[in-house]
């Protein structure tokens, strides 16, 4: 098997990885499972250059190892192609990898892969950009981008800074006014956010759950039931606490296609943990079985 191996080296367990000769570490793991491998590393705009590029060689797998943004950049040049990725879970959070079942251990990750046990999954797009896990506007942007910013200006873990920017955003930030087109019906609300996800979720504000497919075909959106800072401080402690009522605490929809509409000249959407800036209106749509994948065998 020849595989194209793009790693974000700024990737959180890329770090871990023996700090002298990374990539003949990584290229004999690779020898080991019988892979013919050629590893690159690199980092930021480089690695969607570096993806487009593999998405049209010779390659009978594209592999990407980093967190749930590096696999998403990825995966977005691999849509609608017959040549499948394959997934080294090397990010802090690993949301995507977890949900198919894809070991979390560097080794066994590569074993899969040698594996070339293939299936497709759903991609989700919002005005044409791809998304993997899932897309928000309102609360959570912000908090990303708090989160980061402390991280770059203080030295913090993501975990720290994101506590940090929970408490200094929740008590200020402005609740959204939102129209949406969902299937052709037509919701308005007032809501601190608004969560589009591919495939259904165990819902959580700060700390997402799982999925038990990425086949369905659907996107799900989900809406806060409480408005009004007091309630999103409620939810937010109840998150963090672990005692969210998916039923109770969210009005949750299943669409194939999602259109939303706002005011605002620009909104910060997160697509996969990165924040974008887009133009109103957000159209969001699934793409079934768009994406091959390498995941681990049924027993």
């Amino acid at each position: 098997m020849k595989a194209i191996v793009i790693i974000n080296s700024g990737g959180g367990s890329f770090a871990t990885l023996p700090k002298d000769n990374q990539i003949n570490y990584l290229a004999e793991l690779f020898r080991s499972a019988n892979i013919d491998a050629e590893i690159l590393l690199v980092k930021g705009h480089k690695i969607l250059e570096s993806a487009q590029q593999a998405s049209i060689s010779n390659a009978d797998i594209v592999v990407a190892g980093g967190g749930d943004g590096t696999i998403s950049t990825v995966a977005s040049t691999l849509v609608n192609k017959n040549i499948a990725l394959g997934v080294l879970p090397l990010g802090t959070l690993n949301h995507f990898a977890k949900d198919l079942k894809i070991p979390q251990n560097l080794e066994e990750a590569i074993k899969t892969i040698s594996q070339n046990h293939v299936t497709s999954c759903d991609i989700a797009q919002v005005n044409n950009l791809t998304f993997i896990n899932n897309s928000s506007i309102g609360l959570y942007p912000q908090l990303v981008q708090k989160r980061d910013a402390q991280r770059e200006k203080l030295g913090l873990g993501k975990w720290s800074a994101m506590l940090l920017a929970v408490f200094s955003t929740i008590f200020r930030f402005p609740m959204l006014q939102v129209s949406l087109e969902i299937d052709e019906k037509i919701i308005k609300s007032s809501s601190p956010f608004v969560f589009v996800a591919n495939n259904h979720y165990q819902m959580n504000l700060l700390n997402l759950g799982t999925r038990e497919y990425l086949d369905k075909g659907q996107l799900c959106l989900y809406l806060a039931n409480r408005v009004g800072r007091f309630g999103v401080i409620q939810l937010s402690l109840q998150a963090l606490l672990g005692r969210l009522n998916q039923a109770k605490d969210f009005r949750i929809e299943s669409a194939k296609e999602i259109w939303i509409e706002t005011k605002k000249r620009r909104l910060r959407v997160a697509l996969d943990g990165e924040v974008q800036r887009l133009k109103p209106p957000l159209h969001y749509r699934i793409i079934p079985s768009a994406l091959k994948v390498v995941v681990p065998k049924p027993n």
